[in-house]
């Protein structure tokens, strides 16, 4: 498992903790032995990651004050380890529409079927004040147990302020039908 991952420290009251969007494209080199982490924020015991599960579905979690506040478990399962994934994370806590708050796309579809399904509260920080870690290929919960992701990352995007569809950063070859990346996203 390789230990490489992007690590930036920020001061959380100076992002939009409530709307930002990640899109990235990503090769698994394993299948069903280790979460992935794609993306992480992590502070003393609060932490909010975007990850592959070890049971290879899209496990996204907000952890804070000691309890779960917001996580979606899809169904669907990422098994393919010669094929590219294209995940967007959207988030805008603010939104009237719980279903509309949390959003995630693979492949350019929307997906709709969670095995756990805990929409974020209206208005909340998925960022708290003392998650100042911000980590690409990694993340840290909260007992402060390290992991990375494995495999290959690509196209990799984080839009602060701005809840964006996968539509923004992929599109369908009008050719052979797959869903690639947009070259100038918009």
């Amino acid at each position: 498992m390789a230990s490489t991952y992007l690590s930036k420290t920020i001061t959380p009251s100076n992002y939009n903790r409530r709307k930002f969007t990640f899109s990235a494209w990503i090769k698994k080199a394993n299948d069903g032995t280790n979460n992935y982490p794609v993306l992480g924020f992590h502070g003393s015991n609060d932490y909010t990651a975007f990850r592959i599960s070890n049971s290879d579905k899209i496990d996204f979690i907000c952890y804070q004050s000691s309890s779960v506040v917001a996580r979606k478990v899809s169904s669907m399962k990422l098994r393919d380890q010669s094929g590219w994934y294209h995940i967007v994370f959207a988030f805008d806590t603010d939104n009237a529409t719980a279903s509309y708050r949390n959003r995630i796309y693979v492949n350019g579809e929307e997906i709709t079927n969670f095995d756990t399904d805990t929409n974020a509260s209206s208005g909340l920080d998925l960022i708290s004040n003392n998650q100042t870690n911000f980590d690409i290929g990694s993340n840290v919960d909260q007992g402060g147990t390290r992991s990375y992701f494995g495999g290959i990352m690509s196209h990799v995007h984080y839009c602060e302020g701005y809840q964006y569809s996968a539509s923004d950063f992929g599109e369908t070859d009008s050719t052979t039908g797959i869903w690639k990346p947009k070259t100038a996203p918009s």
